[in-house]
C-alpha cells in the first residue's frame, strides 16, 4: 500500500541530533552530541524513597487519571517558588503543568498559530521547539545571536516588517545551542518591543538553575506587567528528564485554551511523576541538590573548555565559555568545513552535531559544531577534546 502522510508532516524532517544520538549508542562512542544530565547528577536514593512511599501509602492516587491542568498542590508549590525565587508570577497568571517543556512549546503553537503566521526565533536556536513550531505550519524569522543574546536591533526590523507574528521565542539563560546570555539591557527591550507590536514572548527556560558564573539575570516573566508572556520551565535538567515534568506560567486566558489543546493530546501528564516532584519540592533541599550539580557541570565545563584551549590558541575553533547551562557553541574557521568535521570526528568515535540542525531559516550558512559536556565521563571528556584538537590539526 502506498501511504500518504499530511503536508505538515511531509515538510518535517527526522531531527538530524536523533538521528546522530544513534550513532551514540554504538559501543565506544564519546557522546559530545547529547544532552543529557550526568548520572551522578540524579537524586536516585531520593527517587527511590519516594516512589516506595507513594506506592505503599497512596498506590490508588498514583495510579488513577488526573485532571488536566495538573496535581493541585503541584502547581501552587511551583506557582509558589517561582513567585519567592524569580518573582515571576502576576494575579492574571495561571499554571499548567505539562509532559516536560516540550509540550508548552506544542501547546502555545496549537491555541496562538494558524498556518502561515509568523514566529520569530532566536538563531541557532533548539531544534525541538523548531520543528514544533515548523509542525503547525508557521513561518519562521530568525534573529542572530550575539555575545550577549540576540540582536534585538534586527528583531525591531522584524517586527516592522512582518504584520502576523504570534510569539517570539527565547531561550534567555544559557542557550541552546549558543551557550550565550540574554542581557539584563536586552531583556527590558525585549519585552519593550513585543509590547509596541502587540506580540507575545515564549520564555524557554530549562537551563536558568545551571549558573556556574555570578547570577542569572532576572527572567523576562519578573518584568510581565502586561500578560505577554508565556513562561516555560521543567524538572528535566535539575531531578530527571524521563519524568517528563514541565509547566506553563502565563495569563490565564492562554492557561485556559492550553488546557484544552492539551485535553485532545495527553488528556494530563503521568500523575505518578507529579506527586513525586510534589514530594520532592516538600521534603529535600532542591536548592543543595542544584548547588551539587552546578558543580559537577562546572567542573565538566572547565575540562572540556581547557582541553580545547590549543585549537583556540592555533585558530582552528573559537567558542565562548558559557556561564551556565550544558553546551558549547564551537565556529569553525573557513578552511575546516563542518559537515567534513563531523564525521572526521564520528570516524574517530566522537559525535558532534553540526551546526545547521539548530538554524531557523532555509538557506542560513553556518560552520560550526555544538559539544555537550554534561553527558560524558571526565575521562570522556579528555579524550574526546584529544581527538577534536587531532582533527583540527592541533
Amino acid at each position: 500500500m502506498e501511504y500518504t502522510f499530511s503536508n505538515k508532516m511531509n515538510a518535517l524532517a527526522p531531527s538530524a541530533i536523533r538521528e546522530i544520538l544513534k550513532a551514540t549508542s554504538q559501543p565506544g562512542i564519546i557522546p559530545f552530541a547529547a544532552g543529557n544530565p550526568a548520572p551522578e547528577a540524579f537524586p536516585t536514593d531520593a527517587v527511590r524513597e519516594i516512589s516506595a512511599r507513594l506506592l505503599a501509602e497512596r498506590p490508588i492516587d498514583c495510579l488513577q487519571y488526573s485532571i488536566t491542568e495538573g496535581y493541585t498542590p503541584l502547581r501552587e508549590r511551583v506557582r509558589l517558588d517561582l513567585q519567592q525565587r524569580l518573582h515571576a508570577g502576576a494575579q492574571g497568571d495561571d499554571l499548567i503543568i505539562t509532559s516536560g517543556a516540550q509540550q508548552v512549546m506544542d501547546l502555545a503553537t496549537k491555541v496562538l498559530c494558524n498556518e502561515g503566521d509568523c514566529v520569530i526565533a532566536e538563531t541557532p536556536s533548539f531544534i525541538g521547539s523548531l520543528n514544533t513550531f515548523r509542525s503547525y505550519g508557521v513561518r519562521l524569522r530568525g534573529v542572530p545571536l550575539q555575545d550577549d543574546g540576540m540582536d534585538v536591533d534586527v528583531l525591531e526590523k522584524i517586527l516592522r516588517e512582518e504584520k502576523n507574528v504570534r510569539f517570539i521565542y527565547t531561550i534567555p539563560n544559557y542557550q541552546n545551542p549558543g551557550g550565550c546570555t540574554l542581557s539584563p539591557a536586552k531583556r527590558h527591550r525585549l519585552y519593550e518591543l513585543a509590547l509596541r507590536h502587540g506580540v507575545l514572548i515564549l520564555e524557554d527556560n530549562p537551563y536558568g538553575d545551571l549558573c556556574y558564573e555570578g547570577e542569572t539575570p532576572p527572567c523576562i516573566k519578573s518584568m510581565d506587567t502586561d500578560g505577554i508572556v508565556i513562561y516555560a520551565g521543567s524538572f528535566s535538567k535539575i531531578l530527571a528528564p524521563g519524568i517528563r515534568v514541565g509547566y506553563a506560567l502565563a495569563p490565564q486566558p492562554i492557561i485556559a485554551k492550553m488546557t484544552v489543546g492539551k485535553q485532545a493530546g495527553d488528556v494530563h501528564s503521568a500523575i505518578f511523576s507529579q506527586l513525586l516532584v510534589d514530594a520532592w519540592m516538600q521534603d529535600y533541599d532542591v536548592a543543595a541538590h542544584v548547588a551539587k550539580i552546578c558543580a559537577i557541570y562546572r567542573s565538566k565545563r572547565d575540562l572540556m573548555c581547557g582541553g580545547l584551549a590549543p585549537a583556540v590558541a592555533a585558530d582552528a575553533l573559537r567558542f565562548r565559555q558559557p556561564a551556565g547551562g550544558l553546551f558549547l557553541w564551537c565556529d569553525l574557521p573557513a578552511q575546516t568545513e563542518m559537515l567534513a568535521f563531523t564525521q572526521a570526528a564520528l570516524a574517530k568515535s566522537v559525535a558532534v552535531v553540526p551546526g545547521s540542525a539548530f538554524t531557523v531559516e532555509p538557506g542560513e550558512k553556518v560552520n560550526a559544531v555544538r559539544l555537550n559536556f554534561s553527558t560524558p565521563t571526565n575521562d570522556q571528556l579528555r579524550q574526546g577534546v584529544a581527538v577534536l584538537n587531532e582533527v583540527l590539526g592541533v
